[in-house]
């Protein structure tokens, strides 16, 4: 069982083709030349109050990544300490890997920091890959990124083993009678019991808010007096939880593939619904099909593959949520439409084996049988944040809702907010993200009207709940999950101004 993940398209794309001397810091020659007029000025705040020098005075360490998949290049890795628990900053500290490369060229602003989403992707391993994306932007910031605490090589929790998760992939995850609505929920709980057992006190302390103290304190170890960020899907969610914890600290910040700060957990799987929809419709559209009747008949594709899983050349079976996985990772991004068309194809003919090569580039599994872990940071960080846990009963009175918005991906992710967080070992800590930000320099938030994972209203909620004069919205009416680096100059050219320049569109500016 999994939530679709907020996930940048980037990253996505990729999974269907198929880890460190001295830190620098100082005035930057922007900022001396932006004076006091602006968030820049060298007046700006450098310090978290309260903190031990132990932890705003660390050195990092910087040097060769290690490992198998370790980047070539001048990238390098450290690791910085941070609280266990914020409200003991004192006490108990974890290690939060970094990986940065430097700026390759001359009037160098700072670090950029950048989160991929997820949540639980790891920044260390997908930065060295994104660089060419952002090669205009390396050359005046330093690119960083990191391990979100409880993911990858910051204490990453692994929920279940490899056999577990493939047993797992059996389960009914729409439920039609009671036996599989009891193997449904009794196979959420093992897995929240699985990573408490993996976490232990971590559990408790993964959360976004968590997440968003340490960054402040890798911005000042890093030597920054400003937060430049760029978060993109769940980074964005991230970044408006800093915004509003942190409101002085920002500086140059972009948020793309914009999380709905407003919703909670049923608003945001309704959401979903209605963007994995629009982007199916878009799709089918692009083939010639009507939509609504392409829908339909993909509905009933995968009731007939809940009846009877269709077999595949790695001799597993291709159960209802592998299918419907595999048909949503494609609509990630434009560019992998052509992977969908061939998958239903091979689909309706009665070989799944196409649609779970495209589930098992979107679970991490390799050829070996081994998966990932970004999905098991994602679960506890996100039941760590949301308070609101619907139960069975409570769920079954909204599917007509969610099936009315689509007849693909309703019944899978109403379900989904029922068994999600399941029987979870800690409570949740609220309904939905405060992300106001009241006295923070413009923050950059860019929309996608053919967003599937975070539907465009997304943004324009974000833009609003930041507030007056800090929200400044983008819009590209495009296709897949994002905008920057997606294929418009226009959406490019803003972003690329407003980072290097400090120039700031103007709000509500549109790109088509």
């Amino acid at each position: 069982m999994s939530r679709f993940a907020w996930w940048t398209a980037a990253v996505t794309a990729a999974a269907l083709l198929t880890g460190c001397g001295g830190g620098s810091s100082g005035t930057s020659d922007d900022d001396a030349k932006r004076g006091s007029d602006d968030a820049f000025s060298a007046s700006a705040p450098a310090t978290s109050s309260g903190l031990p020098s132990s932890l705003t005075s660390q050195k990092l360490d910087w040097g060769r990544c290690k490992g198998a998949s370790a980047p070539s290049g001048d990238w390098q890795c450290a690791t910085v300490k941070v609280p266990l628990d914020w409200s003991k900053p004192g006490g108990e500290t974890i290690g939060v890997a970094l990986i940065r490369s430097k700026a390759t060229g001359g009037s160098r602003i700072g670090s950029l920091l950048f989160n991929f989403g997820g949540p639980g992707g790891s920044g260390v391993s997908i930065m060295p890959s994104y660089a060419n994306a952002v090669s205009k932007l390396h050359e005046r910031y330093d690119l960083v990124s990191w391990d979100p605490r409880g993911v990858g090589a910051s204490e990453g929790i692994r929920c279940r083993s490899d056999k577990a998760i493939q047993a797992a992939e059996t389960v009914d995850t729409t439920p039609d009678n009671a036996a599989e609505e009891t193997a449904y929920l009794r196979d959420a709980a093992d897995f929240g019991k699985g990573c408490a057992k993996a976490a232990g006190k971590l559990l408790a302390h993964v959360s976004t808010a968590d997440t968003a103290r340490d960054m402040d304190l890798i911005r000042e170890v890093l030597g920054d007096r400003r937060m430049h960020y760029f978060g993109i899907s769940y980074g964005t969610e991230l970044g408006g939880v800093y915004a509003h914890l942190f409101p002085t600290h920002i500086g140059r910040f972009v948020l793309d593939a914009v999380v709905d700060p407003t919703a909670d957990s049923v608003g945001h799987a309704k959401n979903q619904t209605l963007g994995f929809q629009r982007a199916l419709d878009d799709y089918l559209k692009s083939t010639g099909q009507d939509p609504k009747q392409g829908s339909r008949e993909i509905a009933d594709l995968l009731k007939r593959i809940d009846a009877k899983p269709l077999p595949t050349s790695s001799g597993r079976k291709l159960t209802q949520t592998l299918a419907l996985t595999g048909i949503v990772l494609p609509l990630y991004s434009k560019e992998s439409w052509p992977a969908l068309t061939i998958a239903l194809q091979s689909a309706r003919s009665g070989d799944g084996s196409e649609l779970l090569r495209l589930a098992d580039s979107y679970n991490e599994r390799d050829a070996s049988g081994h998966y990932g872990t970004t999905t098991h940071s994602q679960r506890v960080i996100s039941c760590l944040d949301d308070k609101q846990r619907p139960t069975a009963q409570q769920m079954k009175k909204l599917l007509p809702e969610f099936e009315k918005i689509s007849p693909v991906f309703g019944d899978f992710l109403g379900w989904d907010t029922a068994g999600w967080c399941h029987d979870w070992p800690v409570a949740g800590e609220f309904d939905h993200p405060e992300v106001s930000a009241p006295g923070a320099a413009p923050v950059l938030v860019v929309g996608n009207t053919g967003d599937p994972a975070t539907p465009y209203e997304g943004a324009q909620k974000m833009a609003d709940e930041l507030g007056k004069g800090v929200g400044v919205l983008l819009t590209w009416k495009g296709e897949g999950h994002g905008a920057y680096g997606s294929g418009s100059d226009c959406v490019d050219s803003a972003v690329n101004a407003y980072l290097l320049n400090g120039t700031v569109p103007t709000d509500g500016k549109v790109c088509s």
